[in-house]
């Protein structure tokens, strides 16, 4: 396998020797982990990340053709950081609002509807104890459009994420902060180049009729292609 080859020659690479930029490999290679474990992981950080960011990418251009507002406010400040420069990692930090609508994204098009974790500790919900090393299923797409959380859950709503202690919600989540998951982080990344891009230089119009159906299974996708339609900004 191509990806496997490769993937082996970057950790034989990375091993024992130190490098000026840091990669998610050397974190691995400087953990407790023996070549095999690292080679796994590092697939999955791979394959998973490629198929949340195709999907992250798919589902924010899908819902800003669904309102010209976000599209235009979210535009405004990729003009306002931007202007004429080049994307660089310091400015995309500054990008709040574009993380307001990634954010939004992930919930609203509920990309990962479903995640496990084995239990480290023993836990309690209520009278229910949860054993050690128990495997524990999180229905994420029910929890990211509970109405008792997200008001009007079904609604494409980037401003929701002004309120820092919703950004704290989305955070014990995994989506953000401390614990988000290195595939969502580089996924975040990815989308907000090629949005930054895209805005930029072009309108994005949805098309008359189309209805998308999602399926849901481990990461969100549309059942049929999803289709736009683009105008010349400049």
């Amino acid at each position: 396998m191509q990806l496997e080859s490769i993937l082996k020659k970057i950790i034989k690479e990375r091993k024992g020797r130190n490098f000026s930029q840091h990669i998610f490999i050397d974190s691995l290679v400087q953990g407790n982990l023996n070549d095999q474990q690292i080679l796994e992981d590092s697939m999955i950080f791979s394959l998973a990340g490629c198929i949340i960011t195709a999907n992250l990418c798919t589902w924010a251009i899908c819902f800003l053709t669904t309102s010209e507002e976000v599209q235009k406010k979210l535009y405004e400040e990729l003009d306002e950081v931007f202007g004429k420069s080049p994307i660089t990692p310091e400015k995309i930090e500054q990008l709040r609002y574009c993380r307001q609508v990634l954010c939004e994204t992930v919930r609203t098009a509920k990309l990962t509807p479903i995640s496990a974790r084995l239990q480290d500790i023993e836990g309690k919900v209520d009278q229910f104890i949860i054993p050690r090393e128990t495997l524990v299923l999180y229905a994420l797409g029910v929890v990211l459009q509970d109405p008792s959380t997200w008001p009007s859950p079904h609604k494409f709503d980037p401003d929701r994420f002004d309120d820092e202690s919703v950004m704290k919600t989305f955070s014990l989540l995994g989506f953000s902060g401390t614990q988000e998951c290195p595939e969502l982080r580089f996924a975040y990344m990815v989308t907000t180049v090629l949005l930054s891009v895209l805005l930029r230089r072009l309108h994005l119009h949805s098309v008359e009729g189309q209805v998308i159906e999602t399926k849901y299974e481990l990461v969100t996708t549309s059942r049929e292609e999803a289709w736009i339609t683009v105008s010349k900004r400049y």
